[in-house]
């Protein structure tokens, strides 16, 4: 299991009271699989997920896997294609991997599956994320905020500036 980038993400983070709480597993090379449970709180439609939700968790999913790098990244494009709705109750299991780098760029894809690994494909996204140094969230976000990030990383033991998506 890899541990949360930041206890208040919205994607990912333990502690963010409306959050998905997308749950990540690192694969054999430059692979994630993240779960998402997708309940009332996410629906847009009734009885059906959000889009901009179901983008979130693959926005999420894709940037948990360029954490493999050990680089900090931002997202940068982002597409999303749907396949088929996202009915309230089920589970979300995203597939996704780095398809190439070039420079600061990094290219990935994921697949969002329902209720199981190998279920119906519901969506299917690509996304280009770029390199960026901690500067970066200095000067556009919280500095308290990334300090306290900081602090939680060294005490798990993985150093923020190996393990950081913001």
């Amino acid at each position: 299991m890899l541990v949360s980038h930041y206890r208040h993400c919205f994607g990912c983070g333990t502690d963010h009271p409306a959050g998905l709480h997308q749950r990540a597993i690192a694969g054999d090379g430059m692979d994630v699989a993240t779960v998402v449970e997708i309940t009332q709180a996410h629906q847009g439609a009734p009885g059906l997920a959000h889009g901009g939700v179901i983008a979130t968790a693959m926005d999420e999913a894709m940037g948990v896997v360029t954490r493999l790098l050990r680089v900090p990244v931002v997202t940068v494009r982002l597409e999303v294609d749907y396949r088929r709705p996202v009915p309230v109750g089920t589970t979300l299991h995203i597939a996704s991997r780095i398809t190439g780098q070039r420079g600061r760029k990094v290219y990935t894809e994921a697949l969002g599956h329902l209720d199981a690994p190998d279920g119906p494909i519901a969506v299917e996204a690509a996304a280009l994320f770029l390199q960026v140094g901690l500067e970066h969230f200095l000067d556009h976000g919280n500095a308290e905020q990334l300090q306290e990030a900081i602090e939680e990383r060294r005490r798990s033991g993985v150093t923020w500036e190996g393990e950081v998506n913001p």
